[in-house]
């Protein structure tokens, strides 16, 4: 079940959303051996005593904070290096009421969307062949995203309190996510190769976690608040960056093979025409420095508990619903998508018609020459 932590951090309160990540693809069984290594000192497990702290109701006794990654945080360079934080321990964990979605808006041509989790109905999430008439779209164009029904799977790292305020404070300062209690089931087994339960059996305990649920179709936001949303959260595509961060760290972590293999084959957004990676030029040379300046003023208004005040959630905010509308007014009709990869063989397809109909435009011309002299003699 998923708790509101903090009563005064309503789902009202979510402005805009961004963060950092990328990918890569392995192929042979090599590499799949060497994913389930890891190349840094594992941390020692959670304790059990920790975790039965964790399902009272009153916790505040405890000196530290159970912290749930999925995203970029689950990878070292992100998380330990970047971040600065210092795990005491961690448990590889899965959580049925949750799945992994990329409908957080980010920067269009750049990264277009980051890590986000939506409610899952462990009973109805079942595997099913993807169709055109269930997705809208056809399976070629489908980027796998939606190819994973076990449920989120993540890490659980205990922190600091200190370390705890400086993740909400770099993840946006409670601007961009909120943050909520979920179950979280460990692996029975540490074996990275096992296979991950449809429904997991182990007993439970509870974790913080950085939760956005997107306004579901047909709503609109609330008058005072909520996070950007895209009209369709489903299309944007993570950057490659993006990805390999959480590959990365997947493998770091020693996460389940079969899910570290899903994550390997989502596709990233790529530009593939020169007119897109100019429009990205001239986008981010206009936006990026505004995106790093609020960026930098969260981190450093944040109060100790890492929340941003009031002021600057509603300032990022109206910053990316700008940025968003100047891509959708000018950037894309003149540039192209920046949210969704244009397959090769469609902007090849579009330059020959392109081409041919300029040629039945020169044809047509010529016809009409020669009916105007046929006419004349």
């Amino acid at each position: 079940m998923l708790y509101e932590e903090d009563s005064h951090l309503t789902y009202q309160h979510r402005a805009s959303a961004s963060s950092n990540c990328v990918r890569e693809s392995i192929s042979s069984l090599s590499d799949r051996w060497a994913r389930g290594l890891s190349p840094k000192r594992r941390l020692p497990e959670i304790s059990s005593d920790r975790r039965q702290l964790s399902l009272l109701e009153d916790n505040g006794s405890a000196e530290s904070v159970l912290y749930l990654a999925y995203g970029s945080n689950l990878c070292n360079e992100t998380f330990r290096g970047k971040r600065g934080i210092k795990p005491l321990s961690q448990t590889n964990v899965q959580i049925p009421e949750l799945r992994l979605t990329f409908d957080l808006p980010g920067i269009a041509y750049s990264e277009p969307c980051f890590a986000n989790t939506a409610l899952r109905d462990a009973e109805k999430d079942v595997f099913t062949q993807l169709s055109t008439k269930d997705t809208g779209r056809s399976i070629k164009e489908d980027y796998h995203k939606d190819r994973w029904h076990k449920g989120l799977i993540g890490v659980v790292y205990e922190v600091t309190p200190t370390d705890y305020a400086h993740i909400i404070a770099t993840e946006g300062g409670g601007s961009s996510y909120h943050d909520v209690l979920v179950d979280c089931y460990p692996f029975a087994t540490a074996d990275p190769s096992a296979p991950v339960p449809q429904f997991p059996t182990t007993e439970p305990f509870k974790a913080h976690t950085l939760f956005a649920p997107a306004t579901k179709p047909g709503e609109r936001p609330p008058k005072d608040g909520g996070r950007l949303q895209r009209p369709d959260t489903a299309y944007a595509q993570p950057s490659a960056r993006y990805l390999k961060l959480i590959t990365d760290g997947a493998a770091e972590c020693r996460l389940p093979l079969e899910y570290q293999d899903y994550l390997h084959d989502l596709r990233p957004y790529t530009t593939t025409t020169n007119k897109q990676r100019l429009g990205q030029f001239i986008f981010l040379s206009i936006w990026l420095p505004f995106v790093m300046s609020v960026f930098a003023m969260e981190r450093v208004f944040a109060d100790d508990r890492g929340v941003a005040p009031e002021w600057l959630r509603v300032l990022v905010g109206a910053l990316f619903q700008a940025s968003w509308a100047s891509y959708d007014g000018y950037f894309k009709p003149m540039f192209g998508d920046g949210e969704r990869t244009v397959p090769k063989k469609k902007v090849r397809a579009r330059a020959v018609v392109k081409a041919e109909s300029k040629k039945q435009v020169l044809v047509d011309s010529r016809l009409d020459q020669c009916e105007k002299g046929l006419l004349e003699i």
